[in-house]
């Protein structure tokens, strides 16, 4: 990772975050090559017990990409996560050892995912995640989501969570939410258009924009005149 890293592209991530972050300057393909190369080592010997001790481990690294490259080793067992691992991610995110949208956007998409299809009831116990003062639980009961929305079986609970969040102030927590209802109305734009109807002025401005991306623009823009708050 020293060898790959690179001082310019480092002192340039940081634009891309709010809060303050520390970085190599990797790029992600690059770090997605090295997390390739680490798992064709260690795939005859390791398990899923090794592959969590591994990412557990470099979550406490303060650089970004190292945290990132423990998140992608781990994935890569996402097939074989016992229900058990739900809880050890959800004490990783508590911790704030994943303290920026990008890892917790890494993490969340693919391994949180797989746990709640692999055991549906996972499903009505993240919803607990909505109501956490941790902004990154918050994010990730959403971005969790992110993979499974083009499956209609999972719509209802997309919408109920989305729906949750629309009193929170949170500009992170409106854009994942935005992006969700975006990528649940791939699966059904009729549905994602009568919900934003229907919610209208309760949904947050920054969220709505990120929703109606993919509609044309003229229904873009009569959905945005549709749900504004009236004066």
């Amino acid at each position: 990772m020293k060898i790959l890293a690179d001082p310019v592209k480092a002192a340039g991530a940081q634009r891309y975050f709010k809060e303050k972050a520390r970085f190599l300057g990797i790029s992600s393909p690059d770090l997605r090559e090295l997390s390739r190369g680490i798992y064709q080592k260690i795939r005859s010997e390791w398990g899923i017990n090794e592959a969590t001790r591994f990412c557990a481990f470099m979550l406490k690294n303060p650089y970004h990409e190292v945290r990132a490259l423990g998140i992608l080793t781990f994935e890569r067992y996402r097939k074989t996560f016992p229900r058990s691992i739900f809880s050890t991610v959800e004490s990783w995110l508590r911790a704030d050892l994943c303290d920026s949208w990008a890892l917790v956007d890494l993490l969340c998409p693919n391994s949180v995912g797989a746990l709640l299809e692999k055991y549906p009831d996972l499903v009505e116990a993240i919803k607990v995640w909505v109501k956490s003062p941790n902004r990154w639980v918050r994010r990730a009961s959403i971005v969790s989501f992110i993979k499974l929305a083009k499956k209609p079986v999972y719509l209802d609970a997309i919408y109920g969570i989305t729906r949750s969040h629309f009193a929170d102030a949170d500009d992170l927590i409106q854009k994942a939410n935005g992006w969700l209802l975006r990528e649940a109305g791939k699966a059904d734009a009729r549905r994602l258009e009568e919900f934003l109807r229907l919610c209208g002025p309760s949904i947050p401005r920054t969220t709505l924009r990120y929703a109606i991306e993919r509609f044309p623009k003229s229904k873009r823009k009569v959905l945005l005149l549709a749900t504004k708050k009236p004066r």
